[in-house]
């Protein structure tokens, strides 16, 4: 019986051992953007810097998954984050693999803060250190090439 029993287990721990060496590749499932709007960057004199075509992140799922998982992200294209109020916000880059300039916008659309250059996977947090109530995400570098300044201030259209 007790031979038995350790044949049984020495049997099963081979069994096992089989098993986890078999490993199974799985797939991130590539996600893509989906244009659901524009938004225009405005100079402080009202002069429009530039045209981005955006996804919107309004509901929880949206807003907790973000970029997450993306690979990339064209120079023209962004995430508006939407929120129902305003208020201080933080955000952190966990599981987003591309660097990103994200951009905080009181409720008056104007912009209030920057976070630029955000490293991918950090989960630092990236507070908008002033009450916000949209967070545009571009990809890094951007802030400065548009020249992005406190004050300027958006516009945006959804389908």
């Amino acid at each position: 019986m007790f031979l038995k029993r350790h044949l049984c287990f020495v049997l099963a721990l081979l069994v096992l051992s089989a098993c986890k060496d078999q490993k199974k590749d799985i797939k991130q499932t590539e996600v893509s953007f989906s244009k659901e709007g524009e938004l225009t960057i405005f100079s402080t004199e009202n002069t429009p810097k530039t045209t981005l075509d955006i996804e919107i992140a309004d509901t929880d799922f949206d807003i907790q998954t973000g970029l997450m998982y993306r690979n990339s992200m064209q120079k023209n294209q962004g995430m508006l984050f939407v929120f129902d109020d305003e208020q201080e916000r933080f955000f952190y880059m966990k599981n987003t693999k591309i660097p990103l300039d994200l951009v905080y916008i009181a409720a008056n659309k104007k912009i209030v803060s920057f976070q630029e250059n955000a490293k991918p996977f950090d989960e630092s947090s990236l507070p908008s250190n002033v009450p916000a109530q949209f967070v545009l995400e571009i990809n890094a570098g951007l802030v400065n090439i548009w020249n992005l300044k406190i004050g300027d201030s958006i516009q945006f259209t959804t389908k």
